[in-house]
């Protein structure tokens, strides 16, 4: 099956389905309201579930009654939370999502309890070898101390740098696969090409690097050269989480030992099939 362990954010989605997105200033009315579970982490364990794999979840939520609803629809989509720590010092997150009829989104989160998320629990490294998925709504210090544990431990190191920041050095001396979208590849490197960009980022971290590129596909940098993955021709519904899915699916299949190649290939194809329906998810 594979073992993958997910470091990352935990949050329940707030979701206004609307004919188009508005502007700077303009309310669009007319639109439904909808509640899901969400998070880049919580969204990427749960992919990675439905792709084979066995998944541990580490992360923090509120003790509040969205920490309980996001906990027990972890637990209903068999995402192991043992390592997700619940507190009554902030609420669990939440993001405010506007999704327009094309799919398009727009997205304000509140993170909440992921930024008290701290120490990563090496125990959940323990047994066979898998892969380590990281992403950037969760603290600098932990994404860091849970990538050297998982290279200590013989692991794979996949991080999701979004949203963008500046890569921390500890974690770049691991070596990570890096999977930014375009526009976060663009943010990381000042390039605005994502093929060069990608070049920029496989010198930076000596590691393959794979830019998405939403309905395009992805590109795939190794050290001798940038594969285009296609990606299939489909009606989107709601591209909101796609990319989370991709990465979710990606590590699943690091740890099932694809070729890398292949695996990203699978995970294009399952980004594109999970716009078709509503919900990061």
């Amino acid at each position: 099956m594979g073992s993958v362990v997910v470091v990352g954010s935990v949050n329940v989605d707030f979701v206004v389905t609307v004919e188009r997105l508005p502007q700077a200033g303009q309310t669009v009315s007319g639109g439904s309201f909808e509640r899901f579970g969400g998070g880049k982490g919580a969204n990427q364990a749960v992919a990675a579930v439905r792709a084979g794999a066995q998944v541990q979840m580490v992360g923090c939520v509120g003790a509040d009654a969205e920490g309980a609803t996001a906990l027990a629809d972890l637990a209903f989509n068999h995402v192991d939370t043992t390592h997700v720590r619940q507190t009554s010092a902030a609420a669990t997150g939440v993001a405010l999502i506007t999704v327009a009829a094309d799919g398009g989104n727009q997205i304000a989160v509140a993170p909440g309890a992921n930024r008290l998320v701290k120490d990563f629990p090496e125990a959940a490294l323990a047994g066979a070898r898998g892969t380590l998925l990281l992403s950037f709504e969760a603290p600098d210090p932990v994404l860091c101390q849970a990538a050297e544990a998982a290279v200590a431990a013989g692991w794979s190191v996949v991080v999701n740098p979004a949203p963008s920041r500046p890569l921390p050095p500890r974690l770049l001396a691991c070596h990570p696969l890096l999977v930014p979208n375009e526009h976060e590849a663009n943010d990381l490197t000042g390039e605005s090409d994502p093929e060069r960009a990608a070049v920029l980022l496989q010198h930076l971290t000596g590691a393959a690097v794979i830019v998405t590129l939403g309905q395009e596909g992805a590109l795939l940098c190794l050290a001798d050269g940038v594969q285009h993955i296609a990606a299939p021709t489909v009606d989107s519904v709601d591209t909101t989480g796609a990319g989370d899915c991709l990465c979710g699916t990606l590590a699943a299949g690091i740890a099932q030992g694809l070729p890398l190649a292949e695996a990203l290939a699978v995970a294009v194809a399952a980004a594109s099939q999970s716009t078709l329906t509503p919900g990061a998810r």
